[in-house]
């Protein structure tokens, strides 16, 4: 679990980021494939108008270069969470439908990023990764 944590409001943001995706949605070469997978992600929506959700997948799409894994990857069951991936350069590889609910299951290459605009020198600066990885 990672968290976004304003100086001045605490918590605005938290999701899951795993190195092992769900058994559904990927294909057997996909999931062969090195990447980290975003899941639960929930923001404030007191501070819906500073994209706490863009940021937070912004940082996770850095921390997959900084840590050599090419992809990251996402699923959402609502088409309006979808779409605002869209806006955070994810791809929609599938829909993939399940027993109650329709998958969207995207996916962004890992690539750095100025991320001083979203979070200022406290990314840039480098964020410890696990042993062995960064």
């Amino acid at each position: 679990m990672w968290v976004l944590d304003d100086p001045e409001l605490g918590v605005i943001g938290q999701m899951v980021v795993q190195d092992v995706g769900p058994p559904w949605g990927w294909t057997d070469a996909e999931r062969a494939e090195a990447a980290l997978y975003l899941s639960g992600s929930i923001t404030d929506p007191a501070v819906r108008h500073r994209r706490p959700g863009t940021a937070m997948a912004l940082w996770a799409v850095d921390r997959a270069a900084r840590l050599g894994v090419p992809w990251v990857r996402r699923h959402c069951q609502v088409a309006e969470v979808a779409r605002y991936n869209l806006t955070q350069g994810f791809t929609l590889v599938r829909k993939e439908q399940r027993s109650h609910a329709r998958l969207y299951m995207m996916a962004r290459p890992a690539e750095r990023l100025d991320l001083s605009a979203w979070f200022g020198n406290a990314v840039r600066q480098g964020t410890p990764g696990p042993p062995g990885r960064g």
